[in-house]
């Protein structure tokens, strides 16, 4: 359901309803993947959820070339993270991710405004923009790493 806001934003001069959408959208993820992040950096500092590499151990592997230390800590590639959630470190790369596919969330946002305007150009833009940002982001066009 649309809210009021998402309808009818703000006049301004210099930004349409569409940017001004966007930008709102952008600033709520962005916030929400900033808090994430500084929750999950505390439960990995404060040892309250167990890590897969803990924090008194990551500076031995610091200097290491990264296929290294994905060998040193058995730390897997590519989307292989998403069985560690459960790790404190892990967490964080949760974060990284969240913050990464706000931008992916606010074009979903743009295009269900711009299939309200009909209006077709822009509609194929923004759904091109996130067939675009959902291959780089899924690991497609770089063999998964």
């Amino acid at each position: 359901m649309q809210s009021s806001e998402d309808r009818d934003p703000p006049a301004n001069p210099y930004a349409s309803p569409q940017q001004l959408i966007y930008a709102r959208w952008l600033d709520i993820g962005t916030r929400i993947g900033f808090l994430f992040l500084v929750v999950a950096f505390a439960l990995y500092v404060a040892g309250v959820i167990p890590a897969h590499v803990p924090l008194e151990t990551l500076p031995r592997y610091w200097s290491l070339p990264v296929n290294e230390y994905l060998a040193a800590v058995g730390a897997p590639a590519g989307w292989g993270w998403l069985r560690l959630l459960g790790q404190a470190d892990y967490l964080n790369v949760a974060g990284v991710a969240m913050l990464s596919a706000v931008s992916i969330v606010c074009h979903m946002r743009l295009l269900r405004a711009y299939m309200g305007t009909r209006d077709r150009a822009y509609i194929a833009m923004v759904a091109g923009q996130i067939v675009i940002l959902l291959a780089a982001a899924s690991g497609f066009m770089t063999g998964g790493y």
